[in-house]
């Protein structure tokens, strides 16, 4: 393949601007249409717990930094493990019935989002869907459940609600401007390959360097074309 120097270069991408321009346009249209047409809007809540201290009555103050090490080592074992939990069967056919809403274990999972804040002792339960006043309540049952599922199970209160879902006003997944910002990138990434793939497959001879370095050999003449006038019109011979 034949090197090309920046100018070369920049002739090129100068030459097929009016195709650059009309890929670009078409891409960035197409995504307009998309994310304003066709993305179905997703509203996200969230409720948080936190991991408190155990009650117990027999502390003493010779005792107090051993037990609060321990129930902090304790606390992070727990909080990888009631992250799974909270996603579990039991909790989960509990909330549905709770709500009385239609909907299968499996799908109701694929809502939900559990994430253990790094660091720290406390839990985010992450719920998205169509209906922002669903995702809310749905969230803070989980949640509600889950913490009297923990009373049973471990037989400790030691989970809190921080924060309860609040109704989300505005899409989680629905960014226009970033969409179709992506979009037209898209466009002058596939426009710039068209214009490479294009400019390899052009093998017209466009001027007297083109023979050179196609054929080898010097260009010693060239026939200009020039203008004239005939009947007072202009042409070309």
């Amino acid at each position: 393949m034949e090197e090309l120097d920046l100018k070369e270069l920049f002739n090129i991408f100068w030459n097929k601007k009016l195709h650059i321009l009309l890929i670009v346009a078409i891409f960035t249209i197409i995504g307009a249409i998309y994310t304003m047409g066709f993305v179905i809007p997703m509203y996200t809540s969230s409720t948080t717990l936190v991991l408190a201290k155990v009650e117990n009555t027999a502390v003493t103050a010779e005792t107090t930094n051993s037990i609060t090490t321990t129930e902090v080592a304790l606390n992070a074992k727990l909080v990888s493990t009631y992250s799974q939990l909270i996603k579990s069967k039991n909790i989960l056919r509990q909330v549905i019935s709770n709500l009385g809403i239609n909907i299968s274990e499996g799908a109701l999972r694929g809502n939900i989002k559990v994430t253990a804040v790094e660091d720290t002792e406390l839990i985010e339960i992450i719920v998205s869907n169509e209906n922002a006043t669903y995702a809310a309540k749905v969230a803070n049952e989980i949640a509600k459940v889950f913490t009297e599922k923990v009373k049973e199970i471990y037989n400790i209160n030691n989970v809190y609600i921080v924060d309860e879902a609040e109704i989300s006003n505005a899409p989680s997944n629905i960014h226009h401007f970033k969409n179709i910002i992506l979009f037209a990138l898209m466009g002058i990434v596939i426009s710039v390959v068209y214009v490479l793939i294009a400019n390899m497959f052009d093998v017209t001879i466009k001027s007297p360097e083109d023979i050179e370095k196609g054929f080898g050999i010097p260009v010693i003449a060239s026939i200009p074309l020039i203008e004239t006038f005939e009947n007072g019109r202009g042409g070309r011979k």
